[in-house]
Order: C-alpha cells, then sequence, then structure tokens
C-alpha cells in the first residue's frame, strides 16, 4: 500500500457479542413462533378463533408464517433479516463504508435490500472483513477516481485533469431570473457530488466521514443572495454565482496534492489545468 493510504481509518470492531446475540434473538424468535402455533392449535381444537400472522420484510412476505409447511421458510427468511442488519452494522462501525464511493454504496446497500449476504457467522464475517481490510486502498482509489470523474473529467478527451486550485461546478444552484439578488434553489446532484469530494479530504486528513445531514446542501442553501454569496467549510470556499455556477477553491493545497497522486498513478498522463481547474 503506498504512502496516501497509510493510517485509513478502519476501526477494529468486536463480532462475539454480535454473534451470541444474534443467536439468542433467533432462539426467543423460534421459542415465540412455537408458542404462537401451540396456542394456535389449542384455539382450533376448541372451535375458537385466532389471528392471522403474517411475517413482512423489506424482501418477504410469508401469509402464514405458522403454517408448519411453511415453518422452514419462516426461518430462513428471518434470520435473512436479522443477518443483513448485522452485515450493516458492521459495515457502518468498521469504517469501511466511509471509504466507499455512492456508486459502491448503493451497489453494497443493494445487496443489503436484496438479502444477497451469506450467514452472519463467524467465518463469513472474518473472511469478509480480512478480503475488505486488505482491499481498503483499492476501495479508497475508486472512490476517489470517481470524484476525479464527476468534477474533474474533460468529456471530449476522456482523461482526468488534476485539480489545482480552484474547480468549477455548473448549476450548483438554480440561475437567477428577475429583478432582486435572490439565489436560486441548491442543486442536491451537485452538492452530494462535493459531499464526496468532502469526504475524500476528510479521510486524507485522517478525520472521519462528516456527518452528511449538515453536509454541502445545508451550508450552501444558508446563502439566500448576492450580498452575502460565499460559503466556507473546513476544506472548501464556496463562491455562489448568478448564472447559478459555483466556483470551488481548495483550503488544503496538500490534501489536493494526495488526490493527484492518487489520479497520476492510474492517468500519468494527465494534465495539471484545463478550464475547468485553475492553478493560480
Amino acid at each position: 500500500m503506498s504512502a496516501v493510504f497509510e493510517g485509513l481509518p478502519v476501526k477494529s470492531v468486536s463480532i462475539d457479542n454480535m454473534l451470541r446475540q444474534r443467536d439468542a434473538a433467533l432462539e426467543r424468535i423460534g421459542v415465540a413462533l412455537n408458542l404462537l402455533t401451540e396456542a394456535r392449535e389449542i384455539s382450533a381444537a376448541a372451535g375458537l378463533g385466532f389471528p392471522r400472522f403474517r411475517l413482512e420484510t423489506n424482501k418477504y412476505q410469508i401469509y402464514s408464517m405458522l403454517d408448519p409447511d411453511q415453518r422452514a421458510d419462516t426461518d430462513r427468511n428471518i434470520a435473512l433479516e436479522v443477518d443483513s442488519g448485522g452485515w450493516q452494522h458492521l459495515m457502518n462501525e468498521s469504517g469501511m463504508r466511509s471509504l466507499m464511493d455512492a456508486k459502491a454504496r448503493h451497489e453494497w446497500d443493494e445487496s443489503i435490500h436484496k438479502g444477497k449476504v451469506p450467514d452472519f457467522n463467524r467465518e463469513n464475517v472474518t473472511s469478509t472483513f480480512q478480503e475488505l481490510h486488505g482491499s481498503r486502498g483499492e476501495i479508497f482509489e475508486r472512490g476517489v477516481l470517481a470524484v476525479f470523474k464527476r468534477l474533474s473529467w474533460c468529456y471530449k478527451t476522456n482523461q482526468p485533469f488534476a485539480f489545482g486550485k480552484r474547480i468549477w461546478v455548473t448549476y450548483l444552484r438554480g440561475s437567477m431570473s428577475g429583478p432582486g439578488n435572490s439565489l436560486g434553489y441548491v442543486n442536491h446532484d451537485h452538492t452530494d457530488e462535493l459531499d464526496d469530494l468532502v469526504r475524500v479530504l476528510s479521510i486524507l486528513d485522517g478525520k472521519p466521514e462528516p456527518d452528511h445531514r449538515n453536509g454541502m446542501y445545508s451550508a450552501i442553501n444558508q446563502v439566500k443572495d448576492l450580498s452575502n454569496r460565499d460559503v466556507d467549510t473546513e476544506y472548501l470556499h464556496v463562491r455562489c454565482f448568478r448564472n447559478g455556477n459555483g466556483r470551488i477553491t481548495f483550503k488544503r493545497p496538500d490534501l489536493v496534492t494526495k488526490m493527484n497522486q492518487i489520479l497520476t498513478k492510474h492517468f500519468p498522463g494527465a494534465l495539471a489545468h484545463n478550464h475547468h481547474v485553475e492553478t493560480t
């Protein structure tokens, strides 16, 4: 792993307690289902009614969860729901999610949502996170390159341009129209791109990923008109313009250098500047 990636924050997460609690939870759910099944049989024998229970998750619906013919499916789907939560929790708590770009996160979330996860046991957890930990540099690199592709990529040549002192983001806001100084709406897609950029800068600075709820959309949305159109954050200075574009100035040249080291590793011929990038 190159010096750029030394010290990437990946927490050590103990899984012993989670595995014990998983087994305890599934055991109790099984006991509860057995008791409900027994209660239904008692009611049926006495000619009494009984409520209809349905298992419903994001992935499955089993309309007769107490039906003996469906018990195996019920147990399997309950375990899958419990395990999916465990995988998501470990991904978040380990810090690995912070190293992923938006596309990688979406793919992971989709696999969770569709139940495409292995059983949550020691062997699977250990092998999965050993592999993720070993490839954390590559995962982070892909995230950095994704940021370049969205913010500093020449679509005519299909080549990236190294970040300089500034970049321009088009349509950061809606353009102004009519009289007055009020700025237009904030573009969610482009502030999400800036949040990804801030995430990369934070990790390269050895700091945790910022809370997206207090991200660039929130900061830029505080600027309402041209009389006060500047936004200052820890890593970026943003100026909003009448035409809706934004000028982004980097406040940490040392971190920009680290980003460009990643870029030139993959694209040695990347140019230092173009009409999107200012170096002075």
